[in-house]
Order: C-alpha cells, then sequence, then structure tokens
C-alpha cells in the first residue's frame, strides 16, 4: 500500500493511507486548519499559531505508535486471555487510527475557550462537550466517507464505531480497550499536545521522552476489578512522572499565564456579542451544519465587518489586567476575601471578571496512570512522592479594565489595608 508522507516538526514524517486521505481532505476536517489550537494565545507567545488540524494528525500518528507497541509486548494476553484474533487487532488498530485523527473535530472557534457557550443537553443540566459535536460530525457529515470508501469493505467499520470509542460507550464490546489512548492521563492527545504546545510556545516545559512513554505500555488486568487496562511498566514510572509533570509546568506557566487568560475573557466577549447573548447550536442534524461553518477566520471576518470594540482591543493589546490574585492555593479566608473584592468592584460600576481553573492538570483516583508492579497494578500518585507532592492549581484572579486599574486597586486597598 502506497502511503502519503506528511512532515511535521514534532513527528518527523506521518503516514497516511488513502482512506484517511480522503477524512482529512473533507470540509468538516479542512476546518481544523482554520481553528488555533490554543485560541488568543499567540497574542503572548507570538509562534503559537499552529492549528487542531496538525494536532489531530499527531494524535493519529502517537495513537498508532502506542496501539503498535501494546499489541507487540501484550500479543499473548490480548490473544489468550481477552480472546483477541489477529483480524480483530487488524481491525481495532484502523478505528484507533480513525478515532485519533477525529477526536477534536468537533472543537469550536476558539477550540476550549468557546466551550462556556455550548448548549445545554435537552432534559439535563450538563452541556453538550465538543466530543459530543465530534460524534455528531462523524455520524452524519463523515459517514459515507467513513463506511463507504473501498478500503472498508475489508472492515465494515460503522461511524457509530469511531464515535462510540470517543465517548466511551460499551455498545462496542472490548474495543472500548482502546479508549485510554484517546482520552486518559496516558493518551496520544496529551502526549501531542504537551509537545506540540511547547514547540510552537517556546518554551522546554512540556518535553518528556515520548519513546521512553510508548515503549513502556502494556495491557494488564486489574485485581480488584478483573477488567483490563493500558498501564505503565514498573520500569517507565520515570517517564510517567516526567509526563505529569509537564503538564503540571504548562499548566502553570503557558495555560494559566495571566495574559493568556486576559485573552480567555476577551475571548467570552466577543462570541457573547457575536451569538447575540445566546449559544452555539446544538449538535442535531441541522445544528452541525450551522456549527461547521464557524471558526476563527469566520469570527474574525465578522469582526472586522461590524463596529464593535473588540478589534480595537485586539490591536492595541488594551485588554484586561489582573487587579487582585490569591495565592495558588488559597485559603478559606483568602477566598472570602476575593468574593468581597469582587463585590465591592461591582458596587462601584467596575465590569470586575473572576477568573479560576476549570480544568485539572492530574487526577487521583480510578483514572490516574497505573503502574505495573509485581503484576499488580498501583496507582502512580501512590507510589511517586514527586506526583503525590504537585499541588492543585486553584489560584483565582479578578481582571478589570485597564483604564479603571488605579481606581481598583484603591478599592481593594482598602479592603485588604495592601
Amino acid at each position: 500500500m502506497i502511503m502519503k508522507e506528511i512532515r511535521d516538526p514534532i513527528h518527523g514524517f506521518i503516514y497516511l493511507n488513502d482512506w484517511e486521505l480522503a477524512i482529512i481532505d473533507t470540509p468538516a476536517f479542512q476546518r481544523l486548519r482554520r481553528i488555533g489550537q490554543l485560541g488568543f494565545t499567540n497574542m503572548v507567545y507570538p509562534s503559537a499559531c499552529h492549528s487542531r488540524f496538525e494536532h489531530s494528525l499527531g494524535v493519529m500518528h502517537v495513537a498508532t505508535r502506542m496501539y503498535e507497541r501494546i499489541v507487540e509486548c501484550s500479543r499473548s494476553y490480548l490473544k489468550d486471555e481477552l480472546k483477541f484474533s489477529d483480524d480483530d487487532l487488524e481491525r481495532d488498530k484502523v478505528i484507533v487510527r480513525l478515532a485519533a485523527l477525529l477526536h477534536d473535530i468537533g472543537h469550536s472557534p476558539f477550540s476550549h475557550s468557546g466551550e462556556i457557550f455550548m448548549p445545554e443537553k435537552p432534559g439535563e443540566e450538563n452541556k453538550y462537550k465538543h466530543e459530543d459535536y465530534s460524534a455528531a460530525i462523524i455520524e452524519s457529515e463523515l459517514k459515507e466517507v467513513i463506511e463507504k470508501h473501498p478500503m472498508n469493505e475489508k472492515y465494515n467499520i460503522k461511524a457509530s464505531e469511531i464515535s462510540a470509542l470517543l465517548q466511551g460507550s460499551s455498545e462496542i464490546g472490548r474495543t472500548i480497550l482502546w479508549r485510554d489512548l484517546i482520552t486518559s492521563h496516558l493518551d496520544a492527545d496529551r502526549a501531542d499536545y504537551l509537545l506540540r504546545d511547547s514547540y510552537h510556545i517556546g518554551v522546554k516545559y512540556g518535553q518528556f521522552d515520548l519513546d521512553r512513554l510508548i515503549n513502556c505500555l502494556r495491557v494488564v488486568r486489574t485485581h480488584d476489578t478483573g477488567l483490563p487496562i493500558i498501564a505503565v511498566n514498573k520500569g517507565g514510572i520515570q517517564v510517567a512522572e516526567s509526563l505529569i509533570i509537564s503538564r503540571y509546568m504548562m499548566f502553570t506557566q503557558v495555560y494559566y499565564h495571566h495574559t493568556r487568560r486576559a485573552y480567555d475573557i476577551l475571548v467570552n466577549d466577543i462570541l457573547k456579542e457575536f451569538l447575540n447573548g445566546g449559544c452555539f447550536p446544538p449538535p442535531d442534524k441541522e445544528g452541525i451544519k450551522i456549527y461547521l461553518d464557524l471558526d476563527d477566520w469566520k469570527i474574525f471576518e465578522w469582526l472586522a465587518a461590524t463596529d464593535n470594540k473588540w478589534m480595537e482591543i485586539i490591536t492595541k493589546r488594551n485588554h484586561y489586567r489582573v487587579i487582585f490574585e490569591t495565592h495558588d492555593t488559597p485559603d478559606i479566608e483568602e477566598i472570602y476575601k476575593c468574593e468581597n473584592i469582587l463585590l465591592e468592584l461591582e458596587n462601584h460600576g467596575i465590569d470586575a471578571r473572576l477568573d479560576e481553573p476549570e480544568r485539572s492538570w492530574y487526577q487521583s483516583g480510578k483514572e490516574e496512570i497505573m503502574i505495573i508492579e509485581d503484576d499488580y497494578c498501583s496507582p502512580l500518585s501512590g507510589l511517586s512522592s514527586i506526583v503525590k507532592g504537585l499541588r492543585f492549581l486553584s489560584k483565582k484572579r479578578i481582571y478589570g479594565p485597564s483604564e479603571e486599574r488605579e481606581l481598583s486597586k484603591k478599592i481593594i486597598k482598602e479592603i485588604t489595608g495592601k
């Protein structure tokens, strides 16, 4: 089979077959070229202009390497214990590649910065996530190119199987085992974006030994549940630590950089006006068509064509500034103080905004990285004093307009005495 070579600054050559190229060449996938990986981060780190497009290719590449290494090292267990046939393993590899390729196809304009405007699910309190949009796009706009391509005659893979893997649905049976390669603390998504973001931003924080990590992956059965999981052998505990430390450093030093977060506030204001105070269309048949017409470029076109204050803020970098912030892990007294400051600023007519982390860099518990130790699996946080010692970031910041910064500081001083 002749494979298409694509050069990538992170992984070298990425190889694609005709089926994958047909998917990539659809309007739905090409849209990812017009959605930045990190929103307005390039306003702080000028070279952070990479998109969801190249990240998606990278995740497919990394997921493939992970899958192939696991099958190589755990083949006897997969075949003898879990009853995978060679045909099953070949078919699952295709599903993993396609799921990894399409895992981000449902992102909104400005990526995670725009997710606050996802609509609520009917009859539920939860909002839709970009994964729900990915699944809907796969089962509608991409259904034909996935299911009708000549290369699929051998596998008969359904679009619903790919979306089921992304959403963690048990309807795909044993194939659900591979979901950890797509979404977990050990997944190809994190592995690629840490290296890629670090490269494009120009920092070293996100770098880790990907080759070593891949070589240490195995499939084992847990003793408490009896279910098979993807884990790291004991010799890989240091590279697992470095992966978590890399993510911790990127979150604390880059993703939650005070100015970068100020531009998230700006994105929220822009999208709120663009959507007329509403939200993105739901991921149904009609909504998906409208949603796929939205990307970063579309928003910038609207900004340039309408009378609004946002374009001037962008061109003059007149974003909101930090006027108060707590420690990384504030106590109750500091949290109350922050709330009082916010209320007092609002009472003075100042458009103050509270910003706090909405995502964790690592979560201890049943979903954390598992380490294989003498045929038993133990959570990484229980074996690593380094990971256990890393603190969860819960810093709160208050932002306000730059022209009212002095007044804001005066009000804050009256409350805090500082």
